[in-house]
């Protein structure tokens, strides 16, 4: 993909338009007018001030002919959004890397209504790091270590490191405590997740994940959970926990779905990413990093402290 012509700014990348491969519009303004034609208005008021911009970085005027098969940049405008509650503590940062601990309830990466309010977005206005980009992400209910490159050339490595499964990960969890459970077990399964979906699905098949269920302490009919997973399926650790009868405590996805008011913090997900740990790409060296976070223990209520 080719490079933006346009900076991030306030945090966020421009977007990226692709015109068709043909079309009867006269110029470029008239094919995203009818793409868009809910935002006709801001459309004329960007173009008027040169905020949308070709390939070369050249601003489309009003007369600039519908060029196929080209792309066009431009910002779009972030939504009004409440502030999460709960700030982003950094635990290590060097020329290459940023480790945070992210808190409950922040997604990691704009999406959905959450744009501004996402740790990246945060995390590019508060340190001017506009080339801040993921090597890997969290369920913005998880809490805890998350790992961001600092600039565009250090992105492949630590990408690579994590999609290749290079990365040791342990995670902590809170749910009920059932002895006939007996820990340590393995749970292997086959993970779909459909596009559009809310949720993830155990099927039939040859098992595409793998997870190490450990049992940490117990409390009051609760139990502390050592989790380790060995492969990456969306909501692995969420389903193989409810898969041993042992679903999450504050989870509303599974075992069944309820719905949770978005400004609704008092019962996060006791889920925590605690440690990550591998050999730098870069230097070679062993890293290891340790949330600094501890999940709130659900009270008589079965709700508890928010993050």
């Amino acid at each position: 993909m080719s490079r933006s012509p346009l900076p991030v700014r306030d945090g966020l990348n421009p977007s990226r338009i692709r015109q068709p491969d043909d079309g009867m519009w006269a110029t470029t303004l008239d094919y995203l007018l009818e793409r868009f034609p809910q935002d006709a208005v801001r459309l004329r008021e960007k173009v008027a001030a040169g905020e949308v911009v070709d390939e070369k970085g050249v601003a489309i005027t009003e007369t600039s002919g519908f060029a196929p098969r080209r792309f066009v940049y431009l910002y779009r405008d972030a939504p009004v959004e409440a502030r999460v509650p709960f700030e982003i503590d950094i635990l290590y940062r060097d020329e290459n890397i940023l480790v945070v601990d992210k808190p409950h309830f922040l997604a990691s990466t704009p999406r959905g209504r959450y744009i501004a309010e996402s740790a990246l977005v945060r995390l590019r206005r508060d340190l001017d790091l506009p080339e801040l980009s993921p090597a890997h992400r969290l369920d913005r209910v998880t809490a805890g270590l998350l790992l961001f490159t600092v600039h565009q050339a250090a992105r492949r490595g630590y990408q690579t490191m994590f999609a290749d499964r290079r990365v040791t990960k342990e995670y902590e969890a809170i749910a009920r405590y059932d002895a006939q459970v007996s820990t340590p077990v393995i749970v292997r399964s086959r993970i779909v997740k459909e596009r559009g979906v809310l949720k993830a699905a155990e099927i039939e098949g040859e098992p595409n994940s793998e997870s190490r269920i450990e049992l940490i302490e117990t409390r009051d009919g609760f139990a502390r959970y050592r989790l380790t997973p060995h492969t990456g399926k969306t909501h692995q650790l969420r389903l193989h926990m409810t898969s041993l009868g042992l679903p999450i405590h504050g989870d509303n996805f599974y075992p069944d779905f309820y719905d949770v008011a978005a400004e609704d913090y008092s019962n996060p997900l006791r889920l925590l990413s605690k440690v990550l740990e591998f050999e730098d790409p870069t230097t070679g060296r062993l890293q290891r990093f340790e949330s600094r976070r501890t999940l709130s223990w659900p009270d008589e209520s079965g709700r508890g402290d928010s993050p």
